[in-house]
């Protein structure tokens, strides 16, 4: 999808898309082959002029594309290829200068440290969309603290509460992926420098460890404590990051598509002229922000879970598993990023309509504070005995189509409560029976999240 020009800006975006691109990912090939070879010159394992001649050439304008995809067809890695690139036009200058390139290196070591980079990248993309996302929350959360709404539960309406405090709960929900995203860093942006089963064997006199956290250093990545070929917790464990950022924008986009069905008509996505228009039937406005955003997050959860089927992999260099990656890890960071986008975009421009809101609070005739009135007859008569008498009540208030206000004044059990008309009353006041949302709200608007 992300290649299809009719769809790729709608389940991609074109940051996104550039990050997992052949050039980027070459780029970080040839750059991991440059910087290999920088250290190693400081370091004395490598001539200094070969090392010249191999960052001199390591820029990705000059790799032969067509060349590269005969030879990874042939070979089935591209890495092989492009070090085939780099000695031949290496050597070209002088004879054997170009067989210092990827000294000590294997396939894996490149595709993992350029895989590595890309997820840097990624990650800075996610952050930003997420800094926008809690910054629309917020906006929110503040206009919206005190604007009344009932609450449901298994889609049935509940108690009242406050706009402000659902929007609350999401935004304490991003601030913690937020939080989590941070602490993911320090385990994943890791350098992968090995060789051959990762004993670095290949560096001789005990200089590999130098080496490698010489490399670590230049291209900005932890060193890694061993070698981590075939332990693919770092990559499962970002994926599973990418399904729980999704997770909570479908959370949100399914809120948003039950409150948009027209019986409820709580909110709205976005206007914009015929978006989410139907073909057949011009009244409609579908929640398409909202489509999509569950659709993608569907399919990221479905690619997350192929990752974690490729941390079962055999000794020290896997056949098979690590190549799901090469298929999964894309997708799930091209949707993710369109999904956080969308999610942002329909924060942004939300709909609220608070006239439907209060109107939906009315619809049964008080039964939506019946736990306000039942708690109020507790103290009196007692709290089971006030349950099942206020069931019996709500089951006639819609019987007969009376307010539950009419049916507690005239009740006896209700008179010999105590309770008084005026105090009846404000036990079916919805506004009176928020709880603390506002309280709550404004505790998740004080709370300084780390960064």
């Amino acid at each position: 999808m992300s290649d299809s020009v009719i769809f790729r800006n709608i389940f991609s975006t074109p940051a996104i898309s550039s990050i997992w691109s052949d050039t980027q990912r070459t780029s970080y090939y040839l750059l991991f082959e440059a910087s290999l070879a920088s250290v190693q010159a400081d370091i004395g394992i490598i001539p200094r002029q070969a090392a010249d001649a191999i960052i001199a050439f390591c820029h990705v304008t000059n790799i032969d594309f067509d060349e590269l995809r005969i030879q990874t067809e042939n070979i089935g890695y591209p890495v092989l290829g492009l070090v085939k690139q780099i000695v031949q036009n290496v050597n070209s200058i002088q004879p054997g200068l170009g067989e210092w390139a990827h000294w000590g290196a294997t396939t894996q070591d490149v595709t993992d440290t350029a895989t590595i980079l890309q997820l840097r990248d990624t990650l800075n993309l996610i952050l930003e969309v997420l800094n926008a996302i809690t910054s629309h929350l917020r906006r929110l959360c503040q206009t919206h603290k005190a604007t009344l709404m009932v609450a449901r539960s298994n889609l049935q309406q509940a108690v009242p509460m406050t706009f402000g405090f659902k929007m609350a709960r999401l935004l304490a929900t991003f601030e913690r992926h937020k939080q989590r995203l941070a602490e993911i860093k320090s385990r994943l942006l890791v350098l992968e420098f090995g060789g051959a089963a990762g004993t670095l064997a290949a560096i001789k006199d005990g200089r590999g460890l130098e080496c490698q956290a010489a490399l670590a250093q230049k291209l900005g990545l932890s060193v890694p404590e061993i070698a981590w070929h075939t332990e693919r917790d770092r990559i499962a464990e970002f994926g599973g990051l990418c399904a729980l950022l999704t997770g909570t924008c479908a959370k949100f986009a399914t809120d948003v598509k039950l409150m948009m069905q027209t019986e409820v008509g709580e909110v709205s996505e976005p206007f914009y002229p015929q978006r989410g228009s139907s073909s057949t039937m011009p009244q409609k406005r579908n929640p398409i922000s909202s489509v999509y955003i569950t659709a993608m997050t569907a399919t990221v959860r479905q690619l997350s879970a192929a990752l974690y089927e490729a941390m079962v992999e055999d000794h020290e260099r896997a056949t098979g598993s690590w190549e799901i990656e090469w298929i999964a890890l894309p997708q799930i960071c091209t949707l993710t990023h369109a999904t956080l986008l969308h999610t942002s975009e329909l924060i942004k421009g939300l709909e609220v309509h608070s006239d439907a809101m209060k109107k939906n609070l009315e619809i049964t005739r008080g039964a939506v504070v019946s736990e306000a009135v039942m708690m109020g007859l507790a103290s009196k008569l007692g709290r089971q005995f006030a349950h099942d008498l206020v069931y019996e009540l709500c089951r006639r208030s819609i019987r007969e189509d009376l307010p539950l206000l009419t049916l507690l004044c005239a009740d006896d059990k209700v008179q010999e409560s105590g309770l008084s008309k005026e105090e009846l009353e404000g036990l079916c006041d919805p506004a009176r029976y928020t709880g603390l949302s506002v309280e709550m709200v404004e505790r998740v608007l004080a709370v300084s999240y780390p960064s």
